[in-house]
């Protein structure tokens, strides 16, 4: 059964995405279902990060479930909606007001590697494998999803990626810099990092994220006015005042996002 599963303990909310019969590829229920997802997660205020893997450990994603094709893109209004499908799903990761974390393990290809690509954070397993296969299957590859390999790798790397439609280990992924670190248990790191994330200043954090994203936005004026906004409500803010109370107390903060 394909599906998107959502998990939440504490202030970490951990999305699995489940399709194992065809290694996590996402089907066109999955991409609309992720959307939700993060869409109601993101009304939820008491999520500071959330992790995004694959069920199991041999696929994150193997791409997007190519089985549909002939169902779901076989003329231009089906083709236009499966990819506002796709596009919505990647916009909501990358748009997500606070930090999302790939735990990648084994197959990482296609619309795969795009969801990793709108991740803030991605850390990888020895075993993972990535791939941009669009060159070899003969489909277009919308511009927001070069924009943001461009953005994660730079116009060089990202041409390579996508030009060859190589395979890549994870070394190289992390020497192209596509992921952070190597991790034996990639799914405890994804975890450990969460954790850390969850403890600090949320207001911070999603301050944070609405610059970072600014900045990849180019800067536009109205993104510029939303991170100004959010830098000063972070100095007005009870947790403002309670990181400082605890750091002359010598304490751990504890922060209500308020």
């Amino acid at each position: 059964m394909a599906e998107v599963l959502l998990e939440t303990q504490g202030h970490v909310a951990t999305i699995t995405l489940r399709n194992e019969g065809r290694f996590n590829a996402m089907s066109m229920a999955m991409w609309l279902q992720l959307r939700e997802t993060l869409n109601a997660l993101d009304a939820d205020r008491t999520v500071r990060v959330v992790v995004l893997r694959g069920a199991g450990d041999k696929a994150f994603v193997s791409g997007a479930d190519i089985s549909e094709f002939g169902e779901k893109r076989n003329d231009p209004a089906s083709v236009a909606a499966y990819d506002a499908a796709v596009a919505n799903a990647q916009g909501a990761l990358a748009g997500f007001r606070c930090p999302v974390i790939a735990a990648i393990s084994g197959i990482c290809y296609g619309g795969g590697l795009g969801l990793v690509m709108a991740c803030d954070l991605r850390y990888a397993a020895p075993n993972a494998r990535f791939r941009m296969p669009a060159a070899r299957l003969g489909l277009g590859y919308a511009y927001a999803g070069i924009k943001r390999m461009v953005a994660v790798l730079g116009v060089v790397k990202a041409s390579e990626v996508f030009y060859t439609a190589n395979v890549y280990t994870a070394a190289d992924a992390l020497r192209l810099g596509l992921v952070g670190a190597l991790t034996d248990d990639v799914f405890a790191a994804a975890a450990e990092t969460a954790a850390v994330i969850a403890s600090n200043a949320p207001l911070t954090i999603e301050a944070g994220k609405q610059a970072f994203n600014a900045v990849l936005s180019g800067g536009a004026p109205d993104n510029l006015a939303a991170v100004d906004a959010a830098v000063k409500a972070c100095f007005k803010s009870e947790d403002y005042a309670e990181g400082r109370a605890a750091f002359a107390e010598k304490r751990v903060p504890n922060f209500n996002a308020r």
